[in-house]
């Protein structure tokens, strides 16, 4: 089947904006097309069908004819004549304003060897693990970060990536690309749908989630917004990394983030260029912890996720503010600061009952994982994916329980 040209194997879909009409005045229709995802044949299909816009079209028409007004002045602090450098999309958990992503996407602009994108929560959203926004529309507000383009959504890691990348934000594609698609205003649709084609075609493009402060080892990285916003890009066929730093109140300072993430930069940029070469797994995704004391680090260790977890409890507290904040770093900081955060509603004195999570011990177990080999001064890398399969035991012994539980198990047995 072919479908506007496309050979129909693998969908993508693109809305045109809510309300809007074409120039014929009827409502935007959806629009599909389906093809093999890196296909040869179908790229030489799509930039043949993208030249026959462009002979369409005036040659000189600029690239700002691609996107609404609003939106090409947004654009305008990238030049085109970036995009032929890999791109990399930095999300977090921490927010847009947290110091571990300003470092990171300091250290990627100033290497002048990737176009940098940034959609990250406007706030922190720690340990929000993969939730996402379902019941209500999610704004982004343009941030201003020299060197890349960003912007703070008022959503969850996993809504960021999801936005991030789906081209509704970022309609970024090559210089050869965006004369293709110069074409009449009245297939402004057809443009924008080609434009989110190409830029999930994108043979260099990685989403980098971090640099978290605070580490996601064994079964925190279930917790973790962190890791979600890799996992998000997983999800959708994108290579991705999460990245956190083994932050220690008291030795880290803020200037480790930048030595974290020059750190990075070799697992960056190996990564795009497996994934330019065609060589890169599909099969997972990578989640790397960075030591507390990073410059002395050991080298670079494949690991496998391990059982560790902080043992959490409850404790009733009579204000908000008793006890400190809860950091992502699993510790409480009871800075003055912190607590001048703390809303100014306290549930305290509504009569509600009041309680605040504490940190009540660790579960360590297993040699030869992730948090061991971080603790020892590695960094750790460990290859994720998103299946949750139980032991092998487990499956075993419920191979033969289901059954005898459905055949014989009478009320007198319980």
């Amino acid at each position: 089947m072919i479908v506007n040209g496309f050979p129909a194997t693998a969908a993508y879909s693109l809305h045109g904006p809510p309300n809007a009409a074409n120039s014929n005045g009827n409502a935007r229709r959806r629009f599909v097309a389906k093809f093999p995802r890196s296909s040869a044949s179908a790229k030489r299909t799509l930039f043949s069908h993208l030249a026959s816009c462009r002979s369409a079209s005036d040659s000189s028409s600029s690239w700002s004819s691609l996107v609404p007004p609003s939106r090409s002045r947004m654009e305008n602090s990238v030049s085109i004549s970036d995009h032929h450098l890999p791109t990399v999309m930095i999300t977090n958990d921490d927010g847009i304003d947290a110091p571990g992503l300003r470092s990171l996407v300091r250290v990627l602009v100033s290497s002048r060897r990737f176009h940098v994108l940034v959609c990250a929560p406007d706030s922190e959203k720690s340990a929000v693990s993969h939730s996402i926004t379902w019941r209500h529309p999610i704004s982004a507000q343009r941030v201003e970060i020299d060197g890349a383009t960003a912007y703070g959504v008022s959503g969850t890691p996993a809504d960021c990536t999801s936005l991030g990348i789906s081209g509704a934000l970022f309609p970024s594609v090559p210089d050869l690309v965006a004369l293709c698609l110069s074409s009449p205003a009245s297939k402004l649709t057809l443009r924008r749908m080609l434009l989110m084609i190409l830029f999930r075609l994108s043979d260099s493009f990685l989403v980098v989630s971090g640099i978290n402060m605070g580490s996601n080892c064994g079964y925190h990285i279930v917790y973790s917004g962190t890791v979600a916003g890799a996992r998000e890009a997983f999800f959708n066929d994108i290579p991705s990394i999460s990245v956190s730093y083994d932050w220690v109140g008291g030795k880290s300072s803020v200037e480790d983030f930048t030595l974290a993430a020059e750190a990075c930069i070799p697992i960056i940029t190996g990564i795009l260029a497996e994934v330019k070469s065609k060589k890169y797994p599909s099969g997972c995704f990578l989640n790397v912890d960075l030591p507390t004391n990073v410059t002395q680090h050991k080298g670079y260790k494949l690991t496998r996720q391990s059982r560790s977890i902080y043992r959490m409890g409850w404790k009733q507290v009579t204000s908000t503010t008793q006890g400190g904040k809860m950091l992502s770093t699993m510790t409480m900081d009871t800075d003055g600061k912190m607590q001048a955060e703390a809303d100014t509603k306290d549930d305290a004195s509504q009569g509600n009952l009041v309680f605040k999570r504490e940190v009540r011990g660790a579960q360590i177990v297993e040699d030869d994982t992730d948090h061991k080999y971080l603790k020892d001064g590695y960094i750790t890398v460990t290859p994720l994916s998103a299946l949750s399969p139980a032991d092998v035991g487990c499956h075993t012994y419920f191979k033969d329980w289901l059954p005898s539980v459905v055949d014989h198990t009478s009320p007198s047995a319980l």
